[in-house]
């Protein structure tokens, strides 16, 4: 690291002017309660053009340098739907958790496994079952931010998902997983954070 560069609580480097990043959690889902769905490419709800129009209408105000997406389609699809579908980039640090076997299985089946008693316990460190731990998608959402940063993008916008916003609170406002996990995630959920010098806030 450079010496003028300087980092936050998370070792992100926030040289030069703020970055101002905007996520945007795509919108609810085609797929029962209850079920783990993860990198699974599922669709869309009914609700779609509603929520998407509600979605477009809170960031209409915005302006951005770079819009980035998740490959998975429920995050794609709410980019173009917006009117984001030009000036878009693909990046596989926005996709959601990896549940690995876990993947498309109902939550109560994962729990009354030994493995799941064992996830449970501690999600933040011990990965699913061919499939990731919360550190590891800190980790890809860190390097993520010093991808912007080495492009020199500073008013950027990134349609995700909700264990990226989790792991967003925890690089830039210092919260633990734990107090992460207690923030209620709402689909179309926004959350824009300001990396700015050494102090990182969320709005």
């Amino acid at each position: 690291m450079r010496p003028s560069e300087q980092t936050g609580p998370s070792g992100v480097s926030t040289r030069g002017e703020p970055i101002q990043l905007t996520l945007i959690r795509h919108t609810a889902v085609a797929v029962p309660r209850g079920i783990c769905y993860g990198q699974s490419d599922v669709g869309l709800a009914a609700s779609f053009a509603a929520e998407s129009e509600a979605v477009r209408q809170a960031i209409a105000a915005a302006t951005f340098d770079h819009v980035y997406t998740s490959p998975l389609t429920r995050c794609s699809r709410l980019a173009a739907a917006i009117g984001h579908a030009q000036a878009i980039s693909v990046d596989d640090n926005l996709r959601e958790l990896h549940f690995g076997d876990w993947e498309m299985a109902d939550w109560d089946s994962i729990y009354a496994s030994p493995q799941g008693k064992a996830w449970f316990a501690d999600y933040v460190t011990t990965r699913c079952p061919n499939g990731e731990a919360f550190t590891d998608l800190i980790a890809r959402m860190r390097v993520f931010v010093r991808l912007l940063q080495a492009a020199g993008q500073r008013r950027v916008a990134a349609f995700t998902h909700a264990g990226n916003l989790r792991a967003a609170m925890c690089l830039f406002t210092g919260r633990s997983p734990q107090e992460a996990f207690t923030i209620p995630v709402a689909y179309g959920q926004i959350l824009t954070f300001r990396l700015e010098n050494d102090e990182s806030a969320a709005s």
